[in-house]
């Protein structure tokens, strides 16, 4: 719908004329704000193709060194050795055992072939008998019966490694409890839901303080990354919130640090979380724009650092319209080389990636700044391209803090990439029943995903942890996954 067209210049002056000037001006500033959305949704439904992955980008210029690709295969192949190994002979078939020439039944032995297939064995539980011997003394002043197994709560008949399984299939898989219910009658064992709903919150009630001393110990270091997603809650009408906060255990050139991640459910979306996290602490917090985290990035606590990740979607959004858009996303690309090259060489958050930082990626940037600075006029505030260009503007300062601190990431991908897996469970199992399941799912997603990042099976460490967490006197410190140790 075109905007009316202006009346003449005749200086006739009055409340109509006013009023009309006044719709005008309103019916503009609405068709402005409909064409974005509509732009907006164009550029959704109809793109051609999906943000590549910046790392798939970098491989174009920096193409995967053949070695690293020999030592990868090399790592699975041992860890293949390390399977128990079936030795099967197989006979030749009575009906080949005669020679189709000479009709010669009595064939010599010239070797043997081998060859290897690796084969799935159904998983399966075991329904464990124990007799406990009682001994009694003659004098009949006493009677003595072998202590019960060890379990990690009062009242079950599920052992560790049963409820092990069960957590990591939950917060590792993003299985949801009903398929676990098919997969466990399958293998011999029907239970019932509501049984493995009970096992799931009273040991992750149980590991809790494993879980709160981890978020702690985050808190803790220099650099945080951060990030939320939403969850639904079966109690109310309304959404909670899951935020993970991680950071690395490590100094400037350690290369082999232990990343910590946790977890944290709240009601809302509100910065409550992320004051009460970080409180009164110091260092940098890479986060995205939202303004959740203002509360906590202040000239008192931390230093707020942006993500290159958000303004490079938001510059691709625009390719269809403004295929300009391309040299920004170029330019951004070889900030990622200068990483990749830093990591490649064994130099990553040390000095020496500091001063790749600075000789490479400062250029880049200004060079970035003024590509942006040239086409800040050049699109409407509220359109596609307006909305890019003014979100990198404003957010520069954040956006260009990884250029003063190796340590400090360009982006916050590390931090989304820990909330996929509250994602797929969100799809798979769609809600948390209440806010305190909220906090029991947090807590064994926290220790379950620093299982992973520190290369740590989840299954055995819970196994483990859920008969030591207990123990009157323990050094929770020792139980946290980066430093636990299999008995």
């Amino acid at each position: 719908m075109p905007a009316p067209k202006p009346p003449p210049e005749d200086g006739h002056h009055c409340a109509w004329r006013e009023y009309a000037d006044e719709l005008r001006t309103y019916v503009d500033t609405e068709l402005a704000a409909v064409n974005a959305k509509l732009e907006a949704l164009a550029a959704h439904v109809h793109k051609s193709e999906k943000l590549p992955r910046v790392a798939d980008e970098v491989r174009e210029e920096r193409p995967r060194d053949p070695k690293k690709t020999q030592t990868v295969r090399a790592a699975r192949a041992e860890m293949k050795a390390r399977l128990v190994e079936e030795k099967i002979d197989l006979k030749v078939p009575e009906a080949a055992r005669e020679c189709p020439k000479c009709g010669a039944s009595k064939l010599r032995s010239a070797g043997s072939k081998t060859s290897t297939v690796y084969e799935y064995v159904p998983g399966y539980f075991r329904r464990q008998v124990h007799v406990r011997e009682t001994l009694a003394c003659a004098c009949g002043e006493y009677v003595v019966t072998a202590p019960c197994p060890d379990k990690s709560t009062d009242k079950t008949r599920y052992g560790p490694g049963f409820i092990a399984h069960l957590l990591t299939a939950k917060c590792a898989d993003s299985i949801p409890l009903y398929r676990l219910e098919k997969q466990y009658a399958r293998a011999g064992v029907p239970i019932a839901r509501s049984t493995m709903t009970d096992l799931f919150h009273r040991n992750a009630e149980l590991l809790e303080p494993l879980s709160s001393r981890l978020l702690a110990l985050v808190a803790e270091q220099d650099i945080v990354q951060a990030d939320e997603t939403s969850l639904r809650r079966l109690d109310v009408k309304k959404r909670g919130y899951l935020w993970t906060f991680l950071a690395r255990l490590d100094d400037r050139n350690d290369q082999e640090s232990k990343t910590l991640i946790a977890y944290v459910f709240s009601p809302d979306r509100s910065g409550q979380t992320p004051s009460k996290v970080l409180g009164a602490s110091s260092g940098t917090l890479v986060v995205d724009g939202y303004t959740g985290y203002n509360a906590v990035t202040t000239p008192e606590g931390r230093e707020r650092a942006g993500c290159l990740a958000h303004a490079r979607r938001k510059l691709f959004a625009t390719m269809e319209q403004q295929p300009e858009a391309r040299e920004a996303l170029d330019i951004i690309r070889d900030v990622y080389v200068v990483e990749h090259d830093a990591k490649s060489a064994g130099v990553a958050r040390t000095s020496e990636h500091l001063a790749m930082r600075q000789a490479r990626s400062r250029p880049l940037m200004a060079k970035l700044f003024a590509w942006l600075k040239e086409r800040e006029a050049l699109h409407p505030p509220k359109s596609l391209g307006g909305r890019a260009v003014r979100y990198a503007l404003s957010n520069w300062t954040e956006l260009t803090r990884f250029l003063e601190d190796a340590r400090i990431p360009p982006d916050n991908n590390r931090s989304e990439a820990a909330l996929r897996v509250a994602a797929l469970g969100r799809k798979n199992f769609l809600f948390v029943g209440n806010e305190q399941a909220g906090k029991n799912i947090a807590g064994v997603y926290a220790l379950v995903a620093t299982c992973e990042a520190c290369g740590v099976n989840p299954l055995d460490y819970l196994r483990d942890v859920l008969l030591r967490v207990s123990t009157p006197g323990v050094a929770l410190d020792e139980l946290l996954p980066h430093r636990w140790a299999a008995p």
